[in-house]
């Protein structure tokens, strides 16, 4: 992406961080549009299939044991932590540090079942979806924006409930919030 913007045949590029932090010292780089002006719409997931969760509910509590144990270290400013994963990011430690202060980051478990139970968030999908069906990110043939369904924590649905391709499940995030993973 980097490369691409430098180019006089790219005018616009749609990106990331660490990128969009190099991109943006380019002389005549324009921000137009961040994930800040749409706070709760791109989430930072774990996502792991169906039906290997259900055929192996151990790997979905190590998975969020895991995860939870890395934000506590993140959330705690371990310097070693966060200068691994800002290497991993491609970046060094002030530019991952930079990334996180604009980043929503929900390092609580308990925030997290929170957020995931909201009803806000099947309002949000439902904004989501309509997006992506009026750009035809849906694929082609979806007929709609109900095309795919979103199942959420309680088991309602959003979009086709006989086509759930996306599942909201608070089981291990709560597990991780009781301390019982």
């Amino acid at each position: 992406m980097i490369a691409a913007f430098a180019t006089n045949d790219v005018e616009a590029v749609v990106t990331w961080n660490p990128l969009v932090s190099a991109i943006l010292e380019e002389p005549g780089a324009t921000k137009l549009f961040d994930s800040s002006d749409i706070p709760g719409e791109i989430i930072d997931l774990m996502v792991v299939n169906t039906e290997t969760l259900d055929a192996n509910p151990d790997f979905g509590k190590a998975m969020a044991g895991a995860w939870y144990e890395l934000m506590g270290l993140m959330a705690a400013g371990d310097e070693d932590v966060l200068t691994a994963m800002a290497e991993a990011s491609g970046t060094d430690l002030a530019g991952y540090q930079a990334q996180l202060a604009s980043t929503e980051k929900i390092y609580d478990p308990a925030d997290a079942v929170a957020f995931t139970s909201s009803a806000e968030l099947p309002e949000t999908m439902v904004s989501v979806a309509e997006f992506l069906f009026a750009k035809g990110i849906l694929g082609e043939g979806a007929p709609s924006a109900d095309f795919v369904g979103v199942e959420y924590p309680d088991g309602s649905v959003t979009g086709a409930a006989n086509n759930v391709r996306f599942r909201f499940d608070t089981t291990y995030m709560q597990m991780a919030a009781d301390g019982s993973l």
